[in-house]
């Protein structure tokens, strides 16, 4: 039986943070794109903590598009810096890295993020 999309995500996830994690010094963005939404926080792995997240509920863009997503980037690296936080690791969380993910990273890089 063929496994559904969201298994295979969870698979290409599991082998991506196997490879990456995040450390006080330069901690991990993980992505969530749902729906309707598209989520992102900065997570320090080693001491478990969420340093600070974004989301387009927040930012206020209720459409799903690529515009809204590299609003959440822009507002994400804005929330970042104020934490001091400069240099991150990308996670993808297994989603293929075009349309909304790309926009997103794009959106953090132009706003000072390096990774």
């Amino acid at each position: 039986m063929a496994i559904s999309k969201v298994q295979r995500r969870n698979r290409i996830k599991k082998g991506i943070r196997r490879k990456i994690s995040g450390t006080a010094e330069r901690p991990r963005i993980s992505i969530f794109r749902s729906n309707k939404a598209i989520y992102a926080q900065i997570i320090d792995d080693v001491n478990g903590k969420t340093i600070t997240s974004a989301s387009s509920v927040e930012v206020g863009k209720t459409s799903r598009n690529i515009e809204a997503s590299k609003e959440v980037g822009k507002k994400l690296a804005e929330k970042a810096k104020s934490s001091g936080v400069e240099n991150v690791i990308f996670d993808r969380s297994g989603y293929p890295y075009h349309g909304r993910v790309k926009a997103l990273a794009e959106g953090a890089r132009e706003a000072g993020l390096k990774f």
